[in-house]
């Protein structure tokens, strides 16, 4: 399988426990379908509270690499300073270099606003 940005070969490796395909060249990461909710999972499991997953779905410069069809771009999770890829047949999603680790950061961030919220409403109930 080729890297859809550079073309290069995608090489298997675990990364947080998953077995992805990344490109040596350009660093970026193919994630199959399922393992973009495994990769969030490792700081956020509480799937019903993560959000919808793509907002703003608009056209990809990328082709799929398993069907090499036009990927569709999205802003991740409604966050408009992270665009990632996916493919409409579902074969999987497309990280250019370091978004994985935007992604835990703002798992992480969820999840921290989340315990924030509760505690909040919480104190608000008390005092009410």
């Amino acid at each position: 399988m080729n890297c859809p940005r550079c073309k290069g070969e995608l090489t298997i490796e675990r990364y947080k426990g998953i077995e992805i395909d990344r490109c040596p060249n350009c660093q970026g990461m193919w994630l199959d379908y399922p393992e973009l909710d495994q990769l969030e999972d490792n700081i956020f499991e509480a799937d019903e509270l993560k959000g919808t997953l793509v907002y703003s779905p608009r056209t990809s410069e990328l082709l799929c690499p398993r069907c090499h069809r036009p990927m569709t771009a999205f802003d991740y999770r409604a966050y408009y300073d992270l665009e990632l890829d996916f493919c409409p047949e579902g074969h999987g999603f497309w990280l250019d270099a370091g978004e994985e680790k935007r992604v835990l950061e703002l798992m992480q961030q969820t999840r921290k606003d989340l315990k924030r919220k509760a505690a909040a409403e919480a104190e608000w109930a008390g005092f009410l």
